[in-house]
């Protein structure tokens, strides 16, 4: 996996801005649709869409891709097999082959290649294209779906999301997208549920002790 602290700024339904950070380049790209119920969410659908995730993704320095007009379909179809893959590995269910096929396949070709300039710096060679681009995410997901974090990729807790990351923390107890939005959100019921649990007990004493007082009187 390419490993990096960054992560994505997302924005809940009420346009709440809060950080997601999937753990892995290749999981970076869900959040811009995928297939069924997710397509409502669609952000790449023209060439400048691609070249703009490519610019805020984990990769260091971010790569000013050349995109051509069938790339944006290459990556949806990259990006909705990921889905389904990432979703089935979550849940512990086979890995279908179709996507698997097309993983493979977006994984074979060259990947972006990294050089250092003469000032000490990391680049991109190029040209970079959104072909290897594609290909690095793809191998990236290979190196996920493999390896020794395989176990932890994980759907987010809550009720109503379906983000899915992968946990790298070393107490592997990861539950939430991001605790600025369902771990807080979570925490906040937790602590409205306790108050009303604590109000009907709080209730329900002092009932009782009135009962007690009117019998013994």
């Amino acid at each position: 996996m390419i490993e990096s602290t960054t992560g994505l700024i997302l924005h809940s339904p009420e346009g709440v801005p809060f950080r997601f950070d999937p753990g892995a380049l290749c999981l970076e790209l869900l959040p811009t649709g995928g297939p069924g119920a997710y397509a409502r969410y669609e952000i790449l659908r023209t060439p400048s869409d691609l070249a703009v995730w490519a610019g805020r993704c984990r990769l260091w320095p971010p790569p000013e891709i050349e995109v051509d007009a069938g790339d944006p379909a290459r990556a949806r179809r990259l990006r909705d097999s990921l889905w389904r893959l990432a979703a089935d590995r979550a849940h512990g269910r086979p890995l279908r082959p179709a996507d698997l096929a097309v993983l493979n396949e977006t994984a074979a070709g060259p990947p972006l290649v990294p050089e250092l300039t003469g000032d000490g710096e990391r680049a991109w060679v190029r040209p970079v294209t959104a072909a290897q681009l594609l290909a690095t995410v793809a191998r990236d997901a290979v190196d996920l779906f493999s390896g020794p974090y395989a176990d932890r990729i994980r759907e987010c807790g809550s009720d109503n999301c379906y983000l899915i990351f992968v946990d790298t923390s070393r107490p592997g107890r990861r539950r939430w997208c991001s605790m600025q939005r369902c771990g807080n959100r979570h925490k906040v019921r937790a602590l409205r549920a306790r108050h009303q649990g604590g109000t009907s007990r709080a209730g329900g004493t002092d009932r009782d002790a009135g009962g007690e007082a009117e019998d013994g009187g």
